[in-house]
């Protein structure tokens, strides 16, 4: 099996990255005794990229929007818990989280809202 090229297509690449640097802050948040929401923010913000990944081999147009949809949805869940680290003391907060996650917030709705445009005028 071939891995998935990341760099070639945006959202992906920005969802992997940003997976990535949600791991090495949830350790931040776990050696500060933040067990609940670090758990609660590696599952949510890991499942993006999953699903921005799975969107990729969707079976159809139909397919391709509910997957991102799921992203997008685990988006805002990311970013209710990164909002409750912001607000929360002891955890380190690093804005360049929020700030890659509204990227990746506005690359989504980008596509869906294209996509779902492409596929109502056929």
């Amino acid at each position: 099996m071939m891995k998935p090229d990341f760099t070639k297509n945006p959202v992906v690449r920005h969802s992997v990255e940003f997976s990535i640097m949600v791991i090495k802050y949830v350790e931040i948040l776990e050696a500060n005794k933040k067990f609940v929401i670090a758990k609660q923010l590696l599952r949510s913000a890991t499942s993006i990229g999953a699903s921005v990944l799975e969107a990729q081999s969707s079976e159809s147009k139909a397919d391709f929007i509910h997957k991102l949809k799921i992203a997008d949805k685990e988006a805002h869940e990311t970013w209710y818990w990164l909002y409750l680290c912001e607000q929360t003391e002891n955890t380190n907060f690093d804005k360049e989280l929020m700030s890659k996650l509204d990227e990746i917030m506005r690359l989504l709705n980008s596509i869906i809202l294209s996509d779902k445009k492409s596929t109502n005028s056929n």
